[in-house]
């Protein structure tokens, strides 16, 4: 059976690849969207099973187990500070293993953590009890007579729950190392912003649908089918992967014409005798920089506050904004108006895809550089978080204005990351994408855990001390709101002038061949 899928799923290919073909005079095939596409699902399913918890515990979870606001900000700073660290590995461990195999590793494992959640209220109970052959149902009924207020429930819960955080953290950390990675594979550097884009707004797509199934999932079966739901689509996805990816100079579905397209930035492009070329001589080709080698550069340095100074800005809106809402607006998860709310904000948020086209067009039209393009695009997207200074006053107008000013960050700050990685293939090799992408990865981590962690103390603290806690003229928590998105305004502008001044011209660090500047 799994032989007949193959042979299908693979005699459906040159049908897909002639429809995403354009009708025009280029005779080239574009295999690479087909292989964007996968990226595009593959970020989407990660942003959904990062997006469960969110979705789920105030309204859901928190009743069943006795959380509080810290209890969730445990959760979530920890996820930050696994991801973190597991990037700074999994990159490298892209680099080496190639990213076919290395990627599907990353969806099984993320997918079987996050599937794991789903089992937590039984352990829990098991745990506490020694029951542990009962159902989803069972295991509330246990737990609701043992006491929800219990402390032994909250602390057993919070404890599997790290568990299976940090395994999904662990595995979703793979994603972006291997999709940045087979970008810069399979498109030139003028167009690897705007094809990063496309797939990171996977992340927006998964946001987007997110809050409209997963509330309905939770309500209708429990929590825990939303979790088994969703996580069990990375095995699906896992699937096709790996029966459709091949390197581009090894894949019958890639001509001489798209072949030379996505080589073009190199000096000389032999599509055949790369045909059957080894990884091992591709590594010999281009030489791999090791990661202790990859802090000597400025580059690295000026990347790594790009991302520290700006990731855990979208961190914060991906798992505080449901929580503004339902506190500040009354509107749960599950309903229609904090639906239409969430999905406002990233159907705003997607606009990105065409931000992150802005350096393709200033190479197009204007005849500028790649570095140069992306550095005056960053400049522009640091520009438009500013307008977070307006999130709470104009929220207290209108949720939709809050939503509004929200999406609007969410787009230009994606469309920022989308450049920040397109920056990491015009700086280093090929085989060291995964090796860098990683180590930023790692300070984007850093970030959100540390804005995660200190948010949640800050309104742990603003809620206790009430209208004695003030800001510019808000109280409470609303005021603990303030100081966080007047913070996050000012964030991108100072991460580009660090970064301006690190790199001040166009300066690669490898030359056309792959060989390194010394």
């Amino acid at each position: 059976m799994p032989e007949v899928t193959t042979v299908i799923i693979r005699r459906c290919i040159p049908f897909i690849v002639t429809v995403m073909s354009p009708i025009q005079t280029a005779k080239k095939t574009n295999f690479r969207w087909v292989v964007c596409s996968m990226l595009f699902f593959a970020t989407m399913i990660n942003y959904m099973d990062r997006q469960v918890l969110s979705l789920t515990w105030k309204d859901f979870i928190a009743p069943e187990f006795a959380w509080d606001d810290e209890d969730y900000g445990r959760l979530t700073s920890l996820f930050s500070l696994v991801y973190a660290v597991s990037m700074f590995f999994v990159g490298w461990f892209m680099d080496k293993a190639g990213v076919k195999k290395g990627y599907a590793w990353a969806v099984a494992v993320w997918s079987f953590g996050a599937i794991l959640h789903a089992f937590c209220g039984i352990a829990t109970c098991g745990a506490l009890t020694g029951v542990w052959f009962v159902d989803f149902d069972g295991a509330k009924e246990i737990l609701h007579d043992m006491g929800v207020a219990g402390l032994p429930i909250t602390t057993m819960s919070i404890f599997l729950f790290i568990i299976c955080r940090c395994i999904l953290a662990m595995g979703q950390a793979g994603n972006f190392p291997a999709a940045v990675k087979v970008t810069s594979a399979y498109f030139p550097k003028k167009d690897r912003a705007y094809a990063i884009s496309i797939f990171n707004n996977g992340a927006s797509v998964g946001a987007l649908i997110a809050p409209i199934t997963i509330p309905v999932l939770a309500s209708r079966f429990g929590w825990e089918m939303a979790f088994f739901a969703i996580g069990s689509l990375g095995y699906l996805w896992i699937l096709l992967w790996l029966i459709l990816y091949v390197k581009p100079q090894q894949n019958d579905y890639v001509n001489q014409a798209e072949y030379n397209y996505i080589m073009q930035d190199e000096d000389s492009v032999d599509y055949f005798s790369r045909k059957n070329e080894s990884i091992e001589q591709a590594q010999t080709r281009e030489k791999r920089i090791g990661i202790i080698k990859c802090f000597s550069y400025p580059h690295t340095w000026a990347l790594i506050v790009g991302k520290f100074m700006t990731d855990g800005v979208w961190w914060f809106f991906l798992f505080w904004t449901p929580i503004y809402i339902s506190e500040f607006y009354g509107y749960t998860a599950d309903s229609p108006m904090g639906m239409s709310l969430i999905v406002l904000l990233y159907l705003i948020s997607m606009l990105s895809i065409g931000g992150a086209y802005l350096p393709t067009y200033f190479v197009n039209n204007h005849g500028m550089d790649p570095y140069t393009s992306r550095i005056r695009a960053l400049m522009f997207f640091a520009l438009v978080q500013l307008v977070g200074v307006l999130a709470v006053p104009l929220g207290n107008i209108s949720p939709w204005l809050f939503v509004i000013v929200i999406g609007l960050q969410g787009a230009s700050h994606q469309s920022w990351s989308a450049n920040l990685f397109s920056m990491v293939g015009d700086f280093f090799p090929k085989n060291s994408i995964g090796t860098m992408v990683g180590i930023i990865g790692m300070a984007g981590g850093m970030s959100a855990y540390l804005i995660i962690e200190s948010s949640s103390m800050l309104f742990s603290y603003a809620g206790t001390s009430g209208a004695e806690f003030t800001f510019l003229g808000y109280e409470g928590k609303q005021a603990a709101y303030m100081i966080i998105f007047s913070c996050f305004s000012v964030m991108y502008l100072i991460g580009w002038g660090i970064m301006k001044a690190l790199i001040p011209e166009n300066d690669s660090i490898r030359k056309n061949d792959g060989t390194l500047n010394q």
